[in-house]
């Protein structure tokens, strides 16, 4: 009788770990109530995006004229994830447009 239960034991943890290591990631409940993801292509708009990266400027520059250097760091650094997005975005659209990239 223990022979069996080990077994049966054994053969249910092997189980177990097949079925949680084989369900795909994507198949994973979502952690918030009614979160939904998907996969959307993000658009840049990069006149928005110039806007916001020169009203940062001169948010930072007028800080900084009134010392808060500290604020005035942050918009800059601020200023420049959104360059850097905008970057990504372009170089995205340049390679996207080529069939074969190289």
């Amino acid at each position: 009788m223990t022979k069996r239960f080990s077994a049966l034991a054994v053969s249910a943890v092997i189980a177990g770990g097949f079925l949680v290591t084989s369900v795909p990631a994507h198949a994973a409940t979502p952690a918030g109530h009614g979160a939904i993801v998907s996969k959307a292509t993000i658009t840049c708009n990069e006149r928005q995006m110039r806007q916001q990266i020169a009203q940062l400027k001169t948010k930072a520059a007028e800080l900084k004229r009134l010392g808060e250097n500290d604020a005035a760091r942050r918009a800059l650094a601020d200023a420049a994830a959104i360059q850097r997005r905008l970057d990504q975005c372009i170089k995205a659209d340049e390679n996207q447009s080529k069939p074969f990239p190289g």
